[in-house]
C-alpha cells in the first residue's frame, strides 16, 4: 500500500548547521510559528500539523544506555578519548530532553545506572534488572560471580548492541543452576529494595530475545525471564516493568500473563516493551494489554516497521534513543521524514530577493574572489546536523562522537513518528511525555 503524504498546512522545520552559534539552538526539525489549522489525514495519507504557537518540545528518553563504558570514553575496554558523559547530558538538556532512563541490563550496569542518578538528581533515572543476553550467569557454565559482570569477556561490558546475529546460538539442554539462581534473585531483590526510589523508577530491562541466542540460550532466558517476573510481582510496592522482546512475542506474553493475570490485572504499575520492532498483530495485543510501546531508530528500518508505527495509539506511545545504539540511519524507511523536514526548513529559510533601485529590480549580492570549483564544494548533508560531529580519534569538547548514538538525537525519533502518523511533533511530545511521567511516576 502506498502512503501519499499531503502538502497542506506544512510546517517550517529548523535543522542546525552553524556550529558558531553559542546559545542553544531550537530542536531539530521544528518551527514554533504558527501555520494554521490542524488538517485532517485523507484515508490511506499522512499529513504533519504544526505545533502551537511559542511550543517548546520537551523528552524524556526512556531507554538510554549512559552507563555503558563508551560514554565515558571507552571503547572495547581501551580509552580513547577524555571522558565527556557531562557534555552528553548537557546537549540531552539542549534540545529539550531534561529527564534521562539510564538502562541497567546487568548487575553492574544497574549499579552504574544507580550511579547515575544519584550524580544527576531529577535528571537521570534507572532501572535495575538481567537483560536475557546478559542472562548468561543463570547457566551452569557461567565462571564469574553474577555481580561482577554481564558477561565472561572484557568487550561484553558494553550493552548489547540492536541488530540480531544469528550466527553460533547456544543450545538448549545445558540446563539452569538453580542453587545460582536463587541466589541471583535474592540479590537482585536486595539490590532493588535498597535502592533509593528518587533514583530508581522501573525493573528491567528483561525479557526475551531469541535473535541473539548467541548471548544465552532459550532455556536459559525463559528461566531468567520467569524468576524475574515472579519477582517483579511480589515487590511491595511493585515496580513498572521495563521489558525487552525479540522474535518471541508467544512466550514473551505467556510469561507475563503467568505471573500477572490473563490481562495483566495484577500488574498494578504498567511497562512498556522498549525498543519495539514486532508485528502490528503483536503491537495492538501488548496495547490491549495495558503496555505502552517504546521506539527508537531501530523501529523504523523497514516499511514494515513504520506501518507498525502508525498504529501505535499516542495514549500508548514512548520515545527512547536506546543509545549509543539504535540510531536512525539513511538506510532507515524513517530517515526520509527527516530529509522532508530538512527540506521544508531550507524552503521556509530560503531568502527575500532585495528590492534594488527605483526600478524594483533585485540586486544580487557581490561575489568576491574565484567562484569556487565543483571539486572543493562540501555537499550539504541530506539531514545537517545541530552539534558537531567528529570521529572518536579526532575528538573535540562539545563535539559529538561518530555512531555513537546519544539522547540528544531523541527530537529525530518525535519528527520520524510525527512524519509517520501524520500528527503534529507536539502532540507526539506531550503524548509520550505525558504517558511516561504517568508509568515511571516523574514529577512534571
Amino acid at each position: 500500500m502506498n502512503y501519499m503524504r499531503l502538502r497542506t498546512c506544512p510546517t517550517p522545520l529548523r535543522l542546525f548547521t552553524n556550529q558558531l552559534i553559542h546559545k542553544p539552538a531550537p530542536p531539530l526539525g521544528i518551527s514554533f510559528a504558527r501555520q494554521g489549522t490542524k488538517t485532517m489525514a485523507a484515508p490511506n495519507s499522512t499529513v504533519a500539523a504544526p505545533p502551537s504557537e511559542g511550543y517548546k518540545p520537551r523528552y524524556i528518553d526512556i531507554g538510554i544506555n549512559l552507563a555503558d563504558p563508551i560514554f565515558r570514553g571507552r571503547y572495547h575496554g581501551k580509552p580513547r578519548h577524555p571522558d565527556d558523559l557531562k557534555d552528553v547530558v548537557k546537549r540531552a538538556q539542549d534540545v529539550g530532553c531534561t529527564k534521562l532512563i539510564v538502562t541497567g541490563s546487568s548487575f553492574k550496569s544497574s549499579r552504574d545506572a544507580l550511579k547515575l542518578a544519584a550524580e544527576f538528581p531529577g535528571t537521570v533515572f534507572s532501572t535495575a534488572g538481567i537483560h536475557p543476553c546478559s542472562s548468561s550467569i543463570f547457566s551452569p557454565s557461567h565462571h564469574k560471580h553474577h555481580d561482577e559482570s554481564q558477561s565472561e569477556s572484557e568487550e561484553a561490558q558494553h550493552t548489547p548492541a540492536c541488530d540480531p546475529d544469528p550466527t553460533q546460538p547456544i543450545p538448549d539442554g545445558k540446563g539452569v543452576d538453580h542453587a545460582r539462581s536463587a541466589k541471583i534473585i535474592d540479590d537482585l531483590r536486595t539490590l532493588i529494595t535498597k535502592s533509593p526510589s528518587s533514583g530508581l523508577v522501573a525493573f528491567g530491562e528483561f525479557g526475551l530475545d531469541y535473535d541473539r541466542l548467541h548471548y544465552c540460550s532459550k532455556e536459559v532466558q525463559l528461566h531468567s525471564f520467569a524468576a524475574q517476573l515472579s519477582l517483579a510481582a511480589s515487590l511491595k510496592p511493585q515496580l513498572p516493568l521495563f521489558l525487552h522482546s525479540r522474535a518471541a512475542h508467544a512466550d514473551f506474553v505467556r510469561l507475563l500473563k503467568d505471573a500477572f493475570g490473563p490481562r495483566l490485572e495484577r500488574l498494578e504499575r504498567g511497562g512498556v516493551v522498549h525498543s519495539f520492532t514486532g508485528t502490528i498483530e503483536e503491537m495492538r495485543e501488548l496495547m490491549d494489554l495495558g503496555l505502552y510501546i517504546g521506539v527508537n531508530g531501530c523501529s523504523f528500518k523497514t516499511a514494515e516497521n513504520c506501518d507498525v508505527v502508525r498504529e501505535i495509539e499516542l495514549s500508548r506511545l514512548m520515545l527512547e534513543t536506546d543509545g549509543p545504539w539504535c540510531e536512525v540511519r539513511p538506510t532507515h524507511e524513517g530517515w526520509k521524514y527527516l530529509v522532508e523536514a530538512a527540506n521544508k526548513t531550507k524552503a521556509a529559510a530560503a531568502p527575500t530577493p532585495s528590492l534594488g533601485s527605483e526600478e524594483g529590480t533585485s540586486s544580487p549580492a557581490p561575489t568576491q574572489g574565484k567562484k569556487q570549483g565543483k571539486k572543493n564544494q562540501k555537499k550539504e548533508p541530506e539531514v545537517p546536523e545541530r552539534f558537531k560531529v567528529v570521529k572518536k580519534e579526532k575528538w573535540e569538547q562539545g563535539a559529538m562522537v561518530k555512531g555513537r548514538n546519544e539522547p540528544c538525537t531523541i527530537e529525530r525519533i518525535a519528527i520520524i513518528v510525527a512524519g509517520i502518523k501524520g500528527v503534529s511533533v507536539e502532540d507526539v511530545c506531550e503524548a509520550a511525555w505525558a504517558n511516561t511521567v504517568k508509568v515511571f511516576g516523574l514529577k512534571e
